[in-house]
């Protein structure tokens, strides 16, 4: 049976609320006692072990650290997701990228987790000098990119619910990456990048948020969509790799000021109804572990991509 992955992207209350330019964010509101035991329940039932990438400013903190700890003692993997959760992380400096990734290094560790050896960039984001850094680091893969064409449209939306937040006019990229690969590769500076799956052939977002938003039009119609993405990965030899965030086991109440984020007037109780359906459907096409495990199956014999084409092709 071929392989697929899922990953969880620990993002919790303050990040969306930052991101989206609310002050609020400064309280660093969290919703990470709800969200981990929810999501830990969800995959437990399905017998799945994934990957949950963390950001060093929970790690740090006591429900951040518990959360850590709990995901580590379940088996999953822990990986880096950057120290502040910024989306604009390309535009650091090359010491600032490496101060995220070490920092939020120490958190996780400090935590009671394995020394991460897996990254993803907040937004997707990814330069060179982040590789260099994993590179450097001893960092076995990145799994950053989003090989879509609509970034422009998510930063459209953004931009017209959120007050102004910085540089909001690089957030999610260009047109230009669907020009990426949908499968994964090696940069020729060493990382294996594990492409967080996008419909073949269409280029469009099948991860958990975007199932979520079509559910609360159709919930025959996210499906439909689903069914359709995995039967392109099937077809296409596309090895998914699935994104999940809490937002996906989360109703309106447990996250109190992201009424503006796709999908929250759907109940928790549906929400979790709908990822089991959604792990259920993958496990029947695919062995689902973590990107750790993923990147390891892929073996050694992988398409080299030069970092050089980075900014061109997204």
């Amino acid at each position: 049976m071929n392989v697929a992955s899922v990953s969880l992207d620990l993002d919790n209350l303050w990040a969306y609320l930052k991101t989206h330019g609310d002050p609020a964010w400064q309280r660093m509101p969290s919703f990470l006692p709800a969200a981990t035991p929810r999501l830990l329940e969800v995959f437990g039932e399905h017998g799945l072990t994934t990957t949950v990438f963390v950001v060093g400013a929970d790690a740090e903190r006591d429900d951040g650290a518990a959360a850590v700890a709990a995901i580590a003692a379940a088996g999953h993997e822990v990986a880096n997701h950057s120290y502040g959760h910024e989306p604009w992380l390309h535009r650091y400096s090359r010491a600032e990228v490496e101060a995220e990734v070490v920092r939020t290094e120490d958190a996780i560790t400090a935590a009671g987790a394995p020394r991460p050896v897996g990254f993803r960039g907040p937004g997707y984001s990814v330069t060179a000098d982040l590789l260099a850094v994993l590179a450097e680091r001893g960092y076995r893969y990145d799994a950053s990119t989003l090989p879509t064409w609509i970034g422009p449209l998510a930063r459209y939306y953004h931009n017209r619910t959120a007050p102004s937040t910085t540089d909001s006019d690089e957030l999610f990229g260009g047109f230009d990456r669907v020009r990426a690969p949908n499968r994964a590769y090696r940069w020729d500076t060493g990382p294996v990048e594990l492409p967080v799956t996008t419909m073949p052939l269409l280029r469009v977002p099948i991860h958990g948020s975007y199932l979520v938003r079509l559910h609360q039009v159709s919930p025959a119609l996210a499906r439909g969509y689903f069914r359709a993405a995995l039967r392109l990965c099937r077809l296409r030899g596309v090895s998914p790799s699935l994104l999940l965030h809490p937002t996906d086991v989360l109703g309106a109440a447990d996250a109190p000021g992201m009424e503006f984020f796709p999908g929250m007037a759907v109940p928790a109780t549906r929400k979790v109804e709908l990822l089991g359906w959604v792990l259920d459907a993958l496990r029947a096409h695919f062995a689902v572990v973590g990107t750790g495990e993923h990147v390891a199956r892929l073996g050694a014999d992988l398409r080299v991509r030069p970092v050089e084409r980075l900014e061109r092709a997204g």
